[in-house]
């Protein structure tokens, strides 16, 4: 492995290992020590939401013109490292919601800056990038298993560990390879930022349903990543965050078995599948406990792989062989706006208010909920839009896996 591989993949690890540590267990400590209520967990989870919004366009009009990328994100992981740390200490809901969105609008554009790093330094995207990549899921994995084990999910700690994480990783990235603004001394056009030329997509039916499936569905996937280690918490399950990483594990063997069912089943095929794994994995922690059905628990866990990548990665895939040369990239970011941005933000804020209208507090001010209720209506909504996606999408050319796109990056 050679130094500058070896920096590159030190840094999906912290990318990913700063994000893991505390985006997983924030639900439990918002929830049982801060006893915010369901709508404002669901709010909090929504800064990510709102800073994926606004992240593009600050890559496309600063970090693409005027600075080097590895500059930008050690400034950016810095002075995230710091706003984190002062989140962390803070117990009032609005000053701990308007300094996570500040946090968040400074991490958001680093996901996208560890990508374009890594691609402008390996030979061989399609063969180097997913063995770098890799490392991001396993620095998530890691920080779940650290803050599992340390017993530390209801508390602050988990982001003080994130906000130390980012302030050595900003160190660390004065030490990148240098990647100096591709765009320097272009023209800022606003159609280019917008990604506007992707919108000529939506002439072809079949990719509209699709896009408003996406976002359709992402409404539903924000109930797992918001709630999900709260209530393996409350149902007492031990070292929830820790059980929550088979999870990842699950992504990276199906991500591997992906370019195998394309192939046989196609897209259509496959994106259902994933649909179906979404209402299946919420009926299973619906009707399971940490009692006899707790193999229900494992089992909506382990099914992540099938959620996540049957139905986004074969999205992405769908979206790049729709889409030109030209306008390739603006395709990609506007299915990211659509469901990293404004879905997640919706998915955020409605998981929140269904979570608090099955919501109780004991005389004692312990909170509890009706799960079995919570859980059957994101199962009802991801059975909802199989159905318009088994009617609806109709994709006019058979999408396979390309070469460059049989090893696709893993979103944690």
């Amino acid at each position: 492995m050679t130094a500058t591989r070896a920096k590159l993949s030190v840094m999906m690890f912290l990318e990913y290992f700063v994000y893991g540590a505390w985006y997983v267990t924030a639900g439990t400590y918002l929830t049982e020590t801060l006893k915010f209520s369901g709508s404002r967990v669901g709010l909090a989870y929504g800064s990510m939401g709102i800073a994926a919004m606004i992240s593009p366009f600050f890559i496309g009009m600063i970090a693409d013109r005027f600075f080097s990328s590895e500059r930008v994100m050690a400034i950016l992981l810095i002075v995230g490292g710091v706003v984190l740390y002062y989140v962390s200490t803070l117990h009032a809901f609005v000053p701990f919601y308007v300094l996570l969105i500040i946090y968040a609008l400074t991490f958001m554009p680093t996901l996208a800056l560890a990508n374009s790093i890594s691609f402008d330094h390996i030979e061989d995207p399609a063969r180097d990038f997913p063995k770098i990549r890799v490392l991001g899921t396993i620095g998530w994995i890691v920080a779940g298993l650290l803050v599992s084990f340390m017993g530390i999910e209801s508390t602050a700690i988990p982001m003080k560990i994130a906000a130390g994480a980012s302030l050595l990783f900003g160190l660390f990235s004065l030490t990148l390879p240098h990647t100096p603004p591709h765009a320097a001394g272009q023209p800022l056009r606003a159609r280019d930022v917008l990604g506007l030329d992707a919108l000529s997509l939506f002439k072809d039916k079949s990719f509209t349903v699709f896009v408003v499936g996406s976002f359709l569905l992402v409404i539903p996937l924000q109930f797992y990543y918001t709630f999900t280690n709260a209530f393996l918490n409350e149902a007492g399950m031990a070292r929830a965050a820790a059980k929550m990483t088979m999870g990842q594990g699950s992504e990276l063997f199906f991500m591997l078995l992906l370019p195998w069912f394309l192939t046989r089943l196609g897209i259509k095929r496959i994106m259902l599948l994933g649909m179906a794994a979404w209402a299946i994995r919420y009926a299973f922690f619906a009707f399971g406990n940490v009692g006899p059905t707790v193999w229900m628990l494992y089992a909506g866990i382990l099914v992540h792989g099938v959620c996540y990548d049957f139905f986004f990665v074969s999205g992405q895939i769908y979206v790049d062989q729709q889409a030109t040369l030209k306008i390739r990239a603006a395709a990609q970011g506007l299915i990211a706006f659509v469901t990293l941005g404004i879905g997640n933000v919706i998915g955020s804020w409605l998981s929140g208010l269904v979570v608090q209208a099955y919501q109780t507090v004991g005389a004692n001010g312990v909170i509890t909920h009706d799960w079995r209720s919570i859980w059957l209506i994101p199962a009802t909504g991801s059975a909802v839009i199989f159905v318009i996606f088994l009617f609806w999408f109709k994709p006019s050319v058979a999408v396979k896996p390309p070469a460059d796109e049989m090893e696709m990056p893993i979103a944690a």
